[in-house]
Order: structure tokens, then sequence, then C-alpha cells
């Protein structure tokens, strides 16, 4: 059933409430918090992968905080255990029968803090509740609530005890971001606004649950024209005969930037994608699951350099 315009401008309102409570907190990065928020209405996860102390533990919290939901921090570690995130059955004396313990996944919103740190197999217990939002343990299969998404973080430049991110945990994730050093404004702004207290003590929620799961709802119904999809095929399957690509984006890289695309979308109360949407999301959806050709790498490249080439490369549908 089609909904009325107003519909779309209540969507834009309440996104624009979060985006802005959230400023409170992050301040000059307007675009890095509409890009999160798009991940979180298009049920996708978030990696955040900066060098320390620019605010990427506090973004995660910032949108907790804005929302009246259940938050869960997970600081990752060499000895964090799978079962710490998903759970573990546990033997009841007084029922003489074995009962489930949820993890820490277990939650609206999940902060993987250092996602890096921790051991591949620990890595890898997240595997399934981030691509079909459940868990399973002892053959027994646990739905996570809605909405859901993992917040993860990473510091790109300390390696020492680390451990990278396979390629399938990376494509997991639907946008990486990167959020960089605040404007000599926004950090004077900073030194007043957190100089005596932190912020985040002092935002409230402005939805729930409930609210964000409609807005996911809406987003799904936001329309992609054929072009607009086909235009999306052609940037993906670009990269997988670039020439200094090793490896280009799978599939479900192209199902990733549509739903990001209809929330960006949905995010401007428009019920329709454009192109500019698609472009805008190129980069934060595509990048990380690219590998570059090892002659590319040497040079100095970049995937994301490559993807604003093919930009200018594919051609962009036009309105008929």
């Amino acid at each position: 059933m089609a909904r009325a315009s107003s519909d779309w401008e209540r969507f834009r309102t309440t996104f624009d409430a979060i985006r802005t409570n959230i400023e409170h907190v992050i301040q000059g990065k307007s675009r890095e918090i509409r890009l999160a928020l798009a991940a979180l209405v298009a049920e996708g996860h978030l990696l955040i992968e900066d060098v320390p102390g620019v605010g990427k533990t506090m973004l995660a919290k910032s949108i907790a905080r804005s929302i009246d939901c259940s938050f869960r921090r997970i600081q990752f570690t060499p000895d964090l255990l799978p079962t710490d995130i998903t759970g573990v059955n546990v033997y009841n004396q007084e029922q003489q029968d074995f009962e489930f313990k949820p993890g820490a996944i277990f939650a609206n919103i999940v902060l993987g803090d250092e996602i890096n740190r921790a051991s591949p197999k620990t890595q890898s217990a997240l595997l399934e509740s981030m691509e079909e939002h459940q868990v399973t343990v002892d053959g027994a299969t646990y739905r996570l609530g809605v909405p859901f998404m993992v917040i993860a973080t990473q510091n790109p430049i300390e390696h020492e005890g680390t451990y990278a991110l396979p390629e399938a945990q990376l494509d997991r994730f639907m946008i990486r971001l990167s959020i960089g050093y605040p404007s000599s404004d926004s950090e004077a702004d900073i030194l007043t606004t957190h100089g005596s207290h932190s912020a985040l003590d002092d935002i409230e929620p402005v939805t729930d649950a409930a609210g964000v799961a409609d807005l996911i709802l809406m987003a799904g119904q936001v329309h992609v024209a054929e072009p607009i999809r086909r235009y999306i095929v052609d940037l993906v399957g670009a990269t997988r005969s670039h020439p200094d690509l090793y490896l280009g984006a799978s599939p479900r890289a192209s199902l990733m930037l549509m739903r990001a695309s209809r929330a960006l979308a949905a995010s401007g109360g428009r019920d329709y994608v454009l192109p500019d949407d698609v472009k805008a999301l190129v980069v934060p959806v595509l990048s990380h699951r690219l590998i570059l050709a090892p002659d590319a790498a040497m040079s100095g490249h970049s995937a994301s350099s490559l993807l604003v080439g093919l930009l200018d490369e594919v051609p962009v549908p036009v309105q008929g």
C-alpha cells in the first residue's frame, strides 16, 4: 500500500531528530552521522575505522542514547570467548536442566569496541547474528530483536596484538566510516561542551525501538526504478573487471548499496531513490569489500580513489 507524503515527511522529521540529537555530542560530522543512521534504518551494520580519540565509541554511544532501546558494549580482547558474545547453556540444579544464558549480542545496539583485538574464532561468532539476525547455540536458534545493529570500531594504525578482520567478516558490514579530525571551529566547540562534563549525559532519547522499527519498514518500501537498479549493478560490476582490483564487490554489495540508498532517500523525505543517493554511498558501502591488485597497492592507489574514478566512468541514468 502506497504511503502518503505526510508519512515520508514524518520519516524525515524523526530521522533528523535523531541526527540532531547526536550532533550535540559529535560536532561537525553531519555526513558521517547521517550515513551511520542510514545503516541503522537499512538494517545494516557499521564499521568505524579511525585513529584513537576522534569519537568512534562516542558516536556509537550517542546513537544508542538517542533511541530508547537496549544497548550492550563488548570490549574485544584476545581472551574474549565466542560464548561471551552469543551466550551459553548453563545447568540449573534446581530445575535439573540446562537453561540458556544470553550473551552480549542480545541487544538492539551492540558496540564491538576494538573488534580487531579478538581472535578470528571470536570474530566469527558475530557472522550468523549479523547476517541472519539470529544466534544458534547447541542446535537451538534464538531470534534477535528489531532494530539490531552491530557498530564495531578498530584502530587502523595499531597492528601489535591485533587480528585483521577476514573478508567474510568485512563483507557483513554495510558501511565503513572514518570520522576524521574535526575542523578547528568544531574542536573549539568540543572543548566548550566536553571540557567540564560529557555531553553524552545531556542527551535524551528522541524515539524508541518501535519507532526505529517503523522507519526500517518504511525504508524497505522506497521505490527503486529499473534504471537505478541497473546503475547499481553496473557500478558493482565495474569493480569486478577493473585491472587494478584483485577482488571486486559481491552481489551482497549490490543489495547493501540498494538498501542503504533506500534509507538515504527516505531520510530526505522521498519515497524514491535518485542516482545521487547511490553515488553518495558507493565509497562507504563498497571500499572495504575490494582488494587491490599488488601493483596498484604498491603504486599508492586506494579502493576509495578507484571507486571515485568509476563514478566518473559508469554512465548515470537520466530521467526520460
